[in-house]
């Protein structure tokens, strides 16, 4: 027996019809019962019937269902709906949207959005966020408008409006800024580009990494306040000189924010007395431009009297960290010295140079068992080549100025310079720094510069869990695009991680977006008809972290 749907003129009815063979064997069909109009059965008119067939059957009547329960792979939106929240309360989705939204078609702001959430949750290329997507709920976005396309194009208009957005990025980040005193702290690092291809305006040069070695490369310097807020970034050449960054960065940042007074704390390779005659002009208001800059270790040699007076007076029976001043060209010399710093150095320098003096005994031992007559296997040893492979090992080790190689010298020979290994022992522990800021004790100024080993932390975020490098861009313009994107996700970073700081939490912004990311939204159907949502019941440590950086918590209703 089986269904049959049948048609009278405009109607359709539904018969109940039974398969048999008549007398001669043929197949035959005959009406066992008609059950009445379609739009009839579909209004549930024979549904009492249907029930007391699947009772007899032992089956789950249509009111009780199928029994069965598909489930709908789980997302991911704990920390995009936290990113979210955050994203909104900074006033970026307002701000940058008044700027983007007039450039394309679509949702540039909201495409923006994805892909710096992307850089703190699960950083991927462009092409691979649609992959991301997939397991990860990102609220107020729809999924059809995420293409590799819309994300390149977002990126292009982020080029063109470039000088708008950090405009209104700076206006957005003002109130987080103190207006009084501001220290910021200026350093580089470089970003490991790929691709051979010439591009017109190539910023991928190659230059000397900070990773070490001679890479294709650009160069991204960085700026902050002393809470570890990144407040400007900016892209260069990676062959530029670090010191010819400092003075055009640092006016963009007097012209976007009305700071009254600024420290600026910069690191060694950021020295040179051109740059110290450019800083000294430059004006903040009605003063000049105060800063807090460390002498690198090759300048070392112009302060030796100075600090060979400091080191006797003040350092020999040091037990604790020991400050002092003095006058240099016009500005303050402050010498910070750290004993158990100083006794590190030492200790590692003469390990060097005892292993490099055995190596060297061994070689020359060698050299003269040769010249009495005795054969080894292999090559035979010669004065050039123990000479050669000596002087790299002492280059290796960056104590060229402590070993001496006679490169010159028919015969194997090397010295060590005893007046440089007294002074390299004078040095050690020891930190130089060069301020204007007349108002500030030498202990102060030290706190102060020694605060710059946050930024270095930030590139380090940059590098690791935002994953900026390697870029496989090639157009600068999409490098830029591509650094700014990278720089938002910073701030958002920092911004969570001043807030966790302030109540005393002991979690980094990655382990607190690792569990809220726990956080799942859910979709089942039941009995294939019925369909249900929702999210994933927080656990008290998760409900904890929303309170602690102040947003609110997930809410079903408004994803």
């Amino acid at each position: 027996m089986y269904v049959k749907v049948t048609r009278s003129g405009p109607r359709k009815y539904v018969k109940l019809v039974e398969a048999f063979r008549d007398g001669k064997g043929k197949p035959k069909q005959r009406v066992v019962a008609t059950l009445g109009r379609l739009e009839t059965i579909e209004a549930g008119s024979a549904n009492s019937l249907l029930n007391g067939l699947l009772r007899v059957t032992g089956n789950p009547s249509l009111e009780e269902g199928t029994g069965e329960i598909d489930f709908i792979p789980a997302r991911s939106v704990g920390d995009t709906w936290l990113l979210t929240s955050l994203w909104k309360e900074l006033g970026f989705a307002d701000g940058f949207r008044r700027i983007l939204r007039s450039r394309r078609a679509f949702d540039a702001e909201r495409l923006l959005r994805v892909m710096v959430f992307n850089r703190l949750c699960d950083p991927e290329s462009k092409l691979g966020i649609m992959r991301w997507m997939e397991h990860a709920l990102v609220p107020d976005i729809d999924e059809a408008s995420v293409t590799h396309q819309h994300l390149l194009r977002t990126m292009d208009t982020l080029s063109e409006c470039g000088e708008m957005l950090e405009e209104t990025l700076a206006e957005l980040l003002r109130p987080l800024i103190d207006q009084e005193l501001s220290i910021v702290f200026y350093d580089l690092t470089t970003i490991r580009a790929e691709g051979e291809s010439e591009e017109k305006d190539e910023v991928r040069k190659y230059g000397l990494s900070k990773d070490g070695g001679i890479r294709r490369q650009v160069m991204l310097g960085v700026v902050q306040t002393a809470d570890g807020l990144p407040i400007h970034h900016e892209v260069f050449e990676g062959n530029a000189a670090e010191t010819k960054t400092l003075v055009p960065t640092l006016k963009k940042i007097l012209g976007r924010y009305p700071i009254r007074r600024v420290v600026l704390v910069a690191d060694r390779g950021l020295l040179s007395l051109d740059n110290l005659e450019s800083i000294r002009k430059i004006r903040v208001g009605d003063h000049n431009l105060e800063f807090i800059l460390a002498v690198p270790a090759r300048r070392y040699g112009d302060f030796d009297q100075i600090l060979k007076n400091f080191h006797n007076r003040q350092c020999k029976e040091a037990t604790a960290e020991v400050t002092g001043e003095m006058e240099w060209s016009g500005f303050r010399l402050i010498v910070a010295h750290r004993p158990d710093m100083a006794e590190a150095q030492h200790d590692k320098r003469n390990q060097t140079i005892q292993s490099l003096e055995e190596d060297a005994a061994k070689w020359a031992g060698k050299l003269d068992r040769q010249d009495g007559g005795r054969v080894y296997r292999g090559r035979k040893l010669s004065d050039a080549g123990v000479t050669a492979r000596f002087y790299k090992a002492v280059s290796d080790a960056h104590i060229a100025n402590l070993i001496k190689v006679d490169l010159s010298s028919e015969l194997f020979n090397y010295s060590i310079d005893e007046k440089a290994l007294k002074r390299a022992e004078m040095i050690d522990g020891k930190l130089i720094l060069v301020t204007n800021m007349a108002d500030h004790a030498p202990e102060e100024i030290v706190s102060r510069y020694k605060s710059l080993s946050d930024i270095e932390r930030g590139f380090r975020v940059l590098k690791s869990e935002i994953e900026i490098a390697p870029v496989f861009h090639r157009k600068p313009d999409r490098i830029r695009a591509h650094a700014m994107i990278c720089f938002l996700a910073l701030v958002l970073y920092r911004v969570l991680r001043m807030r966790l700081k302030s109540r005393d939490k002991q979690y980094s912004p990655e382990r607190m977006l690792e569990i809220v990311r726990q956080i799942q939204y859910h979709q089942v159907t039941l009995h294939r008809k019925q369909s249900a949502s929702g999210l994933s019941t927080m656990t008290p440590e998760q409900r904890d972290l929303f309170e602690a950086v102040k947003l609110p918590k997930p809410n079903k209703r408004r994803l």
